[in-house]
């Protein structure tokens, strides 16, 4: 007989065997504290994994496993004696179950714990990503709904307050109250959800984001539990959306717990600085270092090497037991909540030849899902560099399918903020657009009004209300897939306090309890507000099943008289938005755009129902679009 004690790894409930023979004596300071990954599958097309151990002097240890089908390759020592690295083979006839790590000191047996392969729920390439089909909804959780005010406060940790009036402080929004309100979301038309970092974020302040995470296996307690994050991904499949988990490869949180004793003495960047003065430098944020053919080593080791901010030490992923840390945790999350998708915060930041190893490890085992990589970049070549099969000088392959369109947000909000004259106001989106001829796979590229780090398109559009529809139904009709920031749908705004992440992040009306305002149900909301969010949810439920916005031909014609054209097509359906930024209606002769053959054609304009015939000119709306397909129900 033997005792079996249930202890926690990483958050998660595994066995640790804890003495021998008969139960009559027991190991009192169990030396084992975590084994990361909590547990693995069979049927991986790569069949190893690389174990984490962590432990008081665990380093002085040897492990065995008793398993007929999974093997101990090789054991590394940590320079810190409390950890070892496992690596681990799992034979292809290996059936999901448990197995023992057994530990020795000598030929004394000091440890025993339980390790769990399990198995998968479906093949790799059953996962299915988000693509141009998609219209994202991206979800600072808290700060969109309290669906569970019991874990607002946890006292174990490290900031222990929910103060709803300060903008940098934790508002106790968390994964129930996005659970409850995916009707909400599925109504208005959003096929996939993006909620920024769920995982423990254990600091004294302002971690409400995510972003500084202190464990990358545990869901933090005050946003849920992992049963609460499955329960979000099964609900959100349920409906026929994606669920895409914001990865962050380039840095953690300095309350980590490695933090306390890092494995090895290069785990992060600047370490021994870090560890004899606490003084590091910060990024010099050069990006552009990752493709100047000319670059310094200097700028490039201070971009990569550099701290993003002094709460966040930066991983090396050049360690090898680092990279291949990061790697199994997002695989391993990918294949726990059943994942639609990446988001990879800071993409340039990484060393770039692991980012390429990580991106092409995730999509080997997974093809058809899918990562988008945030570079934030306004030129269109730095974001060009980071999508797969892109010819360079240095011939680099990133394995990244999409990334973010920052180029174009710059271009389309510069566009209707500016007078019309030849060079400046609808031309640059027209150009903008234009520049699609430098992307492999345009259509992959994510398009985005705003997101959780930039002003509120609203605010960077001077509060336009025509504007703002203008750029939406825009990007709606490109060929990329598209983004929304929450709130958004209601002309949520920063204007007082332009680039103030904490009021850029403002609760959702209607999320709490308490609040006056409810954008849900429409109850106390402005006509204005209600104007936009029935806009948007016709926008999106249209462009849900629309065939030739997900993949058909675009062509647009070079703005006149500030009026701009942008069609999609394939087969019997074509989609038409013509802009106009006059003060007044104009009617245009159609003549010009007579290479869409729409002519005698009936449309329908898909905002208003309301049906025409395509024939010598039409009127447009002063100020504002008109949003036409030759569908005839939708």
């Amino acid at each position: 007989m033997k005792q079996v004690l249930g202890i926690y790894f990483g958050g998660l409930k595994h066995t640790v065997i804890c003495g021998a023979f008969l139960g009559l004596s027991l190991f009192t300071n169990a030396q084992i504290e975590r084994v990361e990954p909590p547990n693995w599958w069979v049927g991986f097309k790569n069949p190893s994994v690389q174990l984490l151990v962590k432990g008081d002097d665990v380093g002085e240890l040897t492990p065995s496993v008793e398993s007929s089908g999974v093997t101990i390759v090789k054991v590394h020592k940590a320079d810190s004696p409390n950890y070892l690295f496992i690596d681990l083979n799992i034979a292809p006839s290996v059936k999901a179950g448990s197995f023992d790590i057994v530990f020795k000191n000598g030929r004394k047996e000091k440890e025993r714990i339980t390790y769990e392969l399990k198995q998968r729920d479906k093949s790799s390439d059953q996962f299915e990503g988000f693509n141009s089909s998609d219209a994202i909804y991206l979800i600072t959780p808290d700060r969109f709904a309290n669906g569970d005010t019991s874990n607002d406060v946890r006292v174990n940790m490290n900031e222990k307050i929910i103060d709803r009036k300060n903008d940098y402080g934790r508002h106790g929004g968390d994964i129930e109250g996005i659970i409850q309100h995916l009707d909400y979301i599925e109504s208005m038309g959003f096929t996939a959800i993006w909620p920024t970092p769920l995982l423990t974020n254990d600091m004294p302040e302002s971690s409400y984001h995510g972003y500084a995470i202190t464990d990358f296996y545990e869901v933090d307690p005050r946003f849920g539990t992992l049963e609460d994050y499955k329960t979000l991904s099964q609900q959100v499949s349920h409906k026929g959306m994606k669920l895409i988990m914001d990865m962050v490869a380039n840095h953690c949180g300095s309350y980590h717990w490695w933090m306390k004793d890092l494995p090895f003495k290069d785990w992060v960047n600047q370490q021994e600085a870090y560890e004899t003065t606490g003084k590091v430098k910060n990024s010099n944020h050069r990006r552009t270092t990752n493709q100047d053919l000319y670059a310094s080593k200097i700028d490039k080791k201070e971009m990569s090497e550099g701290w993003f901010v002094p709460a966040m030490p930066d991983l090396n992923q050049r360690n090898p037991f680092m990279a291949n840390y990061i790697i199994q945790n997002n695989i391993w999350w990918v294949e726990t909540l059943q994942l639609g998708g990446l988001r990879q915060d800071t993409y340039p930041y990484p060393d770039k030849e692991f980012m390429g190893k990580w991106a092409g490890a995730i999509m080997t085992e997974y093809p058809n899902l899918n990562i988008v990589g945030e570079e934030w970049s306004v030129n269109p070549l730095l974001v060009r560099y980071w999508q797969t099969g892109t010819p360079n000088k240095q011939g680099y392959e990133s394995h990244l399918k999409s990334t973010m369109d920052f180029p174009m947000q710059e271009a389309i909000v510069k566009a209707l903020n500016e007078e019309e004259t030849w060079g400046t106001g609808l031309v640059k989106m027209y150009e903008g657009l234009a520049n699609d001829f430098v992307y492999t796979n345009p259509e992959s590229i994510m398009v985005f009004p705003d997101n959780h780090d930039m002003d509120r398109v609203f605010t960077q559009l001077k509060e336009n209300i025509p504007h703002t529809k203008m750029a939406l139904s825009y990007m709606a009709l490109m060929p990329r897939t598209l983004q929304m920031y929450y709130g958004t749908e209601i002309l949520m705004q920063n204007t007082a306090k332009p680039h103030d992440h904490g009021l850029i992040r403002t609760d959702f009306p209607g999320g709490w309890d308490t609040d006056a305002v409810n954008a849900f149900t429409g109850n106390s909301l402005s006509a204005e507000k209600k104007d936009m969010q029935q806009f948007v949810k016709s926008l999106l439920n249209y462009r849900k099943q629309s065939k030739a916005i997900h993949e058909g031909s675009t062509m647009h014609f070079a703005p006149e008289n500030g009026v701009y054209l942008l069609s999609r097509n394939l087969g019997d359906e074509t989609v038409v938005l013509i802009i106009n930024k006059n003060d007044t209606a104009q009617t245009i002769g159609l003549d010009r755009f007579a290479e869409l053959e729409l002519e005698g054609k009936s449309m329908t304009n898909i905002l208003s129902k309301e049906k025409i015939v395509w024939e010598r000119n039409v009127t447009l709306p002063a100020k504002g679009i008109l949003l036409l397909s030759t569908l005839n129900t939708f």
